[in-house]
């Protein structure tokens, strides 16, 4: 019942951006010396970041990728590529820093965070968070994933990493995850939330035959007969279908949006998150900053039902953070254009408003 609570009293500390603010930095990028309109999604994008943050002039020093890592019981009806066994292995990977995430954090600026939310081993390592709820889901074919409360309480985990994380001086987040079948859960996931079909939802994943992703979209349908998750109930949806990762991140991006940061999230698992989050606080969504279109069937048309807007469009379908630290390149270059481009008044340069100039 008290983490019932805490999870409520975080979602009513997430309000609506600063629209002052935004309307602040939307005029002063109208003033730089270029056409109206000319830098796009840069310009949309750096006074939302304006909005988000409650600052005229946003930079973000410091930011992280935050990467739940998480088992999966559906593994064994053979919906990857891969075993089970991989999760811990590319734990211990991220620790490393030898994992693709930890390359492009690095190019990035950005700190790496592994947080073990649900890794089906027991794993030592002094950089390793460790928040293990329990070893893994059950598998979802044969019943519920997990229990409403380990559901809430896998959320609050990744808002606390996140609270920690804004003390030391965090303000801006990626999502990213690790967990051998977790496309498999956020597949059924969205199948739940959005009514559309396990066929459409399901992706290759970790790589799988045509045989596989048939067997895949047949598993999410048993799933979802055998556990009848309630679609006006994101607890219920995710803790009968979910992941324990995903359920993380939801928690994530939940914190990120009641501390005022914006929270960039990465592929098909992260949105899933993003659904829930959305549904537990539809404000959240105004926090969410898309970073690409993943090569998994059914982020397309997830971002859709989202309403967002993904930055890039590079056939990705890696997960672990991977398009999210890529897009930190963009923000950053939106918040250059804004805190460092002259004025048409600070360069001298006509803005074209004298009804005396001749046009070519």
């Amino acid at each position: 019942m008290r983490n019932k609570q805490v999870l409520e009293q975080l979602i009513r500390r997430i309000t609506d951006p600063h629209e002052q603010v935004a309307a602040e930095a939307a005029a002063h990028v109208d003033i730089l010396t270029k056409p109206p309109g000319s830098l796009g999604k840069l310009e949309e994008l750096v006074i939302r970041l304006a909005g988000i943050t409650g600052q005229s002039r946003p930079c973000f020093e410091r930011r992280a990728v935050i990467v739940m890592a998480a088992d999966h019981g559906v593994v064994a009806e053979g919906v990857s590529a891969f075993p089970a066994e991989v999760t811990p292995q590319m734990v211990l990977n991220f620790l490393a820093g030898g994992a693709a995430v930890n390359v492009l954090a690095r190019h990035a600026g950005a700190d790496v965070l592994c947080v073990d939310i649900g890794v089906n081993a027991d794993l030592d390592h002094p950089e390793l968070i460790s928040r293990k709820v329990r070893k893994g889901t059950a598998n979802m074919a044969k019943g519920p994933a997990m229990t409403r409360d380990e559901a809430i309480q896998a959320i609050l985990v990744g808002a606390e990493v996140v609270t920690s994380e804004v003390d030391r001086g965090t303000q801006i987040f990626v999502t990213g995850e690790m967990g051998i079948g977790n496309t498999t859960a956020s597949a059924a996931v969205m199948c739940a939330l959005t009514g559309i079909s396990p066929a459409s939802a399901v992706g290759r994943g970790t790589g799988i035959d045509d045989i596989g992703l048939q067997r895949k979209a047949t598993v999410v349908s048993q799933a979802l007969s055998l556990n009848a998750p309630h679609a006006e109930d994101a607890l219920d949806v995710l803790s009968k279908v979910g992941g324990l990762e995903i359920a993380g991140l939801t928690g994530v991006i939940l914190a990120a949006a009641a501390n005022g940061c914006p929270v960039v999230v990465d592929g098909f698992i992260s949105t899933a998150a993003a659904l829930i989050a959305r549904q537990l606080a539809p404000v959240s969504t105004a926090y969410m900053i898309a970073s690409h279109t993943s090569d998994e069937s059914g982020h397309a048309a997830l971002l859709r039902e989202m309403d967002l807007k993904p930055m890039l469009d590079l056939n990705m379908r890696l997960g672990e953070g991977t398009g999210g630290v890529l897009s930190l390149h963009l923000i950053d270059a939106a918040c250059r254009i804004l805190n460092e481009m002259a004025t048409f008044a600070s360069a001298g340069v006509s803005d074209g408003s004298s009804q005396g100039e001749v046009s070519s």
